[in-house]
């Protein structure tokens, strides 16, 4: 066994492979950007070394600043994570030419499995069924259309390199291919180097179901399945294990494959193949068709942990170590179920877009397990994923595990940043995926629904008008009287641009009526605990000029000073500004233009995503204020339009 290897990556999978490490008598070296100097991962490690700046071209994609890290600390071995480098097979090579061990597959299996298009021949070879389409190298516009009307509308354009989404264009019918298969291509030039594309057949009603192989180079076995249909824009949101409606046939069927891939390749570590599958009439065994394999550790990997009781970080490290495998088939088996949620900091009413800020406040709950690489006080980067954790909770059933997964989210408090803790909240609450009716249309269909605004009560305005003045602490001498009558104040806060007012009443250190609006909310301290018009009150937290009542999965308000008010302006629909921090791709406009609402004007590139800028209205382009390959910040003005009268005339 290794006495030390050195983690190439950062955020939740660092920390995760470090606490195996940790547990094993393993020491783990941690490598850092500038952005994050005092991440949590490089507190965790045993040592830790810096290698560039923040963007992950200067440090987390840079192999061979790793391998230097790795041999000046002393690692024999790295371990990749997920994401940067973990499925780029010349860094495998360079690793193994500097005498270290990469912990995970060979070169060789990353490079079969590396391009869609060769891995379905490939698997196709190997007896393992690939969904109908066109998987060639021609490239010609004309021969890709031709091919798409042979499969039968609708089909799906996808990039052959990379994934998450990018690259992948749905078409419905012959009129919209061609439109659909230029911009696949541009967005897959953009994120992969590569813009060529496979079509393949567009299943109705899909489930996304993967199976987790585990290999030593000769043989594999499988650690059962995972669901994960619940997606939006192609990337995965809740994951579970096992899959809702499986059965022992289609499960026996479905693992065998995924072996054979696995074994087909040599494979080596954990990885993970997924299949598409046909959810219209129930699971079959001549119903699920390979789409790609995974070459690494994947981010929902915790729910089979769960369900299986395996470390699959500890068989990565002895695999990679010279051991054989550290399980048969026969002594693999499934406890109970698990779920897996990823909590983001992005903002679900604004399309998932990502979002950064300092996280004030951060607690998880008991009874679940917690994988994150922040704390409160560190900041959400524009340079990464804003994943902020990912929780899990297992159950003896599928009922009780989705209980608990529910009353974790309603428990967890973040403060700082918008999250989509709601939503998630509300796809484990939806009665649909309650009962097992899961496809990776459902979020899509009930999307209006599952974002929908938390209803803020009068209550909890009371309660952070409280919190503001301090208030809902043990009485102290402004809590008082004053002239012998009770204690007025007023209360300005802020909730998403709208002031709210409210009056507080103090008649004792432990009693005080406050009124919003015309509503009157009465707050007492009984036994230790407040309670709001006798029902007991969530719980509060006061960063700074930022309170965060943790009712709806946590409502924030800004404290305003009155004396310092100013009125707040609308947003200006003449003016298209950059919605984060990011680099501006591509701009459509330029001066003179007539545009249409709706219209693509510009591409903000920016957390690891593309987001299109629209025209707000009908107008026309007064002037472009930034060109492509300009680095912008948040709020930055991109375009101007011109006035609605200067646009009317």
């Amino acid at each position: 066994m290794f006495d030390t290897i050195l983690i190439a990556n950062r955020g939740e999978i660092a920390c995760r492979v470090m606490e195996t490490a940790r547990a094993m008598g393993v020491r783990s070296v941690a490598v850092y950007s500038d952005a994050d100097r005092a991440a949590r991962h490089v507190a965790l490690a045993d040592a830790a070394v810096h290698i560039g700046g923040p963007a992950p071209a200067e440090s987390y994609l840079d192999g061979a600043k790793i391998i230097a890290a790795a041999l000046e600390s002393g690692a024999q071995a790295i371990h990749p994570g997920y994401g940067f480098l973990s499925e780029n097979p010349d860094f495998v090579e360079a690793v193994e030419a500097a005498g270290l061990t990469f912990i995970g597959p060979s070169a060789k299996a990353i490079r079969a499995m590396g391009l869609k298009d060769a891995a379905k021949a490939l698997m196709h070879e190997a007896g393992v069924p690939v969904v109908p389409g066109y998987h060639g190298e021609e490239q010609d516009p004309g021969v890709l259309a031709e091919k798409a009307g042979e499969i039968g509308y609708p089909v799906l354009i996808k990039a052959v390199a990379g994934g998450g989404g990018k690259g992948m264009r749905l078409v419905e019918d012959a009129k919209g291919f061609a439109e659909a298969l230029d911009s696949a291509k541009a967005e897959a030039k953009t994120a992969f180097g590569n813009e060529a594309v496979l079509i393949e057949k567009y299943i109705q009603q899909p489930r996304h179901i993967e199976v987790q192989v585990f290999g030593d180079g000769q043989s594999a076995v499988h650690l059962f399945e995972r669901d994960c249909s619940l997606q939006r824009r192609h990337q995965k949101v809740i994951e579970e294990a096992p899959a809702p409606g499986m059965t022992p046939e289609v499960r026996e069927a479905m693992g065998a494959a995924a072996v054979r891939a696995a074994e087909a390749i040599g494979y080596a570590g954990a990885g993970t193949v997924e299949f598409i599958v046909d959810g219209s009439g129930g699971l079959r065994s001549d119903g699920f068709w390979f789409m790609e394999m995974n070459t690494r550790l994947q981010v929902e990997h915790p729910v089979t942990e769960e369900i299986t009781g395996v470390d699959l970080v500890e068989w990565q490290l002895r695999v990679a170590a010279g051991e054989g495998l550290p399980k048969r088939q026969e002594e693999l088996s499934i406890d109970g179920h698990a779920f897996e949620a990823r909590l983001y900091a992005e903002d679900v009413p604004k399309g998932f877009l990502p979002a950064t800020g300092r996280l004030r406040h951060l607690v998880f709950p008991e009874g679940a397990r917690a994988d994150t690489g922040v704390r409160a006080g560190d900041e959400i980067s524009p340079h990464y994923d804003p994943m902020i954790a990912k929780l899990t909770t297992h159950g003896p059933t599928r009922a009780v595990a989705l209980q608990r997964l529910g009353a974790a989210l309603e428990a967890t408090q973040v403060a700082g940043t918008v999250t989509n803790l709601a939503f998630l909240g509300a796809l484990a609450r939806h009665e649909g995926f309650g009962r097992g009716e899961v496809d990776t249309g459902l979020i899509a269909r009930d999307l209006e629904a599952l974002s929908a605004p938390p209803e803020v009560s009068d209550a909890t305005v009371a309660l952070a008008a409280l919190a503001s003045l301090g208030l809902l602490e043990s009485g102290g001498p402004e809590t008082g009287f004053a002239l012998w009558q009770p204690l007025r104040r007023s209360v300005v806060l802020r909730r998403e641009g709208e002031e709210v007012q409210a009056k507080v009443q103090s008649l004792s250190a432990e009693a005080h009526d406050v009124e919003v609006g015309d509503a009157l909310v009465t707050a007492r301290r009984v036994g230790g605990r407040w309670q709001l018009d006798g029902a007991l009150a969530p719980e509060v937290a006061v960063t700074g000029d930022l309170v965060t009542v943790f009712a709806g999965y946590g409502i924030g308000f800004d404290i305003l000073d009155p004396l310092e008010r100013g009125e707040f302006a609308a947003g200006d629909a003449s003016v298209i500004e950059a919605p984060m921090p990011g680099m501006v791709k591509a701009v459509f406009a330029e001066a003179g233009q007539e545009v249409a609402k709706g219209d693509r004007l510009a591409v903000l590139e920016a957390m690891k995503m593309e987001h299109s800028l629209l025209a707000p209205r009908d107008g026309v382009v007064a002037e472009v204020l930034a060109g492509a390959g300009s680095q912008v910040e948040a709020g930055a003005a991109l375009i101007r339009l011109e006035e609605d009268a200067e646009a009317a005339a």
